[in-house]
């Protein structure tokens, strides 16, 4: 072999190397949602992909059950950890039925953070929460309080019963209630993100609170499934609806009355923080441990309590002033 051959071929041989060296240095990141085919959770896969582009070294996996269950989450847990991803990020059905399966995943090396919704602290790094849980909790009621001059009956559609965040933002709603002396909460349904079954429970809070008059549902799924049942049920204009959800899907809602305002932080910007933390965790650039903090790109930085959560950042309220600037977005 001629000496030029020979350092083509070495060439070639170690360019074969190198790219397989990048190849495998990737890292794969599954972002774990609640269930498939809800609108808040494909933004915040859109914001998962733009880390990743950024980020330039991160493959990610969007994945998660059919429907909103812990036993369709530890399924797909399984599996990803036969896949062999790096790292977990995962929106939770329930906070500590998850535990057993994401242990396993950090016993095999794999770094786990919860988002969204949270995952008990033994069975994950670090949780962020997308914001306080204390000002979405107030955030809810005022939401509804301020457009009951005079007070009156409210209601709660919430997701599942087992919904981490869902419950502990109801909870801190609970303890400002007495901020609002003429708001009366009469009573706490369950629609487990499900549009058919969240319909029907709104309909079903119309009929047994005849002086209804708001539904503050703190759910994507809920608030758009309220909003339509109040409007089937030609009470729009006598009872608001109001709680977290989608610009893209509440613009009707807030432009026929049946929604005077709602609030949401930007999903995008949640899949985006989760992913730049769980990668930042997985390269040993930053470690979950009370103080610290972790970078999230262009969110700034996580800083972790005792407990090993942190707060991305405040709700947004949306009405009929910004509706439309931010439909178009998400």
């Amino acid at each position: 072999m001629s000496i030029l051959k020979k350092a083509l071929t070495t060439a070639a041989l170690a360019s074969v190397l190198l790219a397989g060296a990048a190849q495998a240095e990737t890292k794969r990141i599954a972002i774990v949602v609640k269930a498939l085919g809800i609108g808040f959770f494909d933004a915040a896969a859109k914001g998962a992909e733009e880390a990743a582009k950024e980020l330039g070294d991160v493959e990610i996996i969007y994945t998660g059950p059919t429907d909103t269950t812990a036993e369709g989450q530890i399924e797909v847990i399984n599996s990803l950890i036969a896949q062999k991803v790096d790292a977990i990020a995962i929106s939770a059905n329930d906070t500590d039925a998850l535990v057993p399966a994401l242990q396993k995943a950090m016993e095999r090396g794999i770094t786990v953070i919860s988002w969204d919704s949270g995952v008990a602290k033994d069975g994950r790094l670090m949780h962020l929460n997308p914001s306080s849980s204390p000002l979405i909790g107030n955030t809810i009621i005022k939401l509804a309080a301020d457009h009951l001059p005079e007070g009156g009956e409210v209601a709660v559609l919430s997701a599942t019963s087992t919904s981490t965040n869902q419950n502990v933002w109801i909870e801190e709603m609970t303890k400002v209630l007495p901020n609002y002396p003429n708001i009366t909460v009469v009573g706490t349904v369950y629609g487990d993100d499900l549009a058919d079954k969240s319909y029907r429970e709104a309909q079903g809070l119309m009929q047994t609170y005849p002086n209804l008059k708001a539904i503050i549902a703190p759910t994507s799924v809920g608030i758009v499934a309220a909003a339509q049942a109040v409007t089937d049920a030609g009470k729009v204009g006598q009872i608001n609806v109001t709680g977290l959800g989608l610009p893209s899907e509440m613009a009707g809602h807030v432009k026929s009355g049946a929604s005077q305002s709602f609030a949401i932080w930007n999903p995008i910007d949640l899949g985006y923080a989760a992913t730049m933390i769980a990668y930042n965790l997985n390269t040993g650039k930053a470690t979950a441990e009370p103080g610290a903090e972790i970078p999230m790109g262009r969110m700034g930085t996580a800083k972790l309590d005792e407990n090993g959560e942190a707060a991305m950042a405040d709700p947004f309220t949306y009405d009929a002033s910004n509706i439309d600037q931010f439909s178009s977005i998400f």
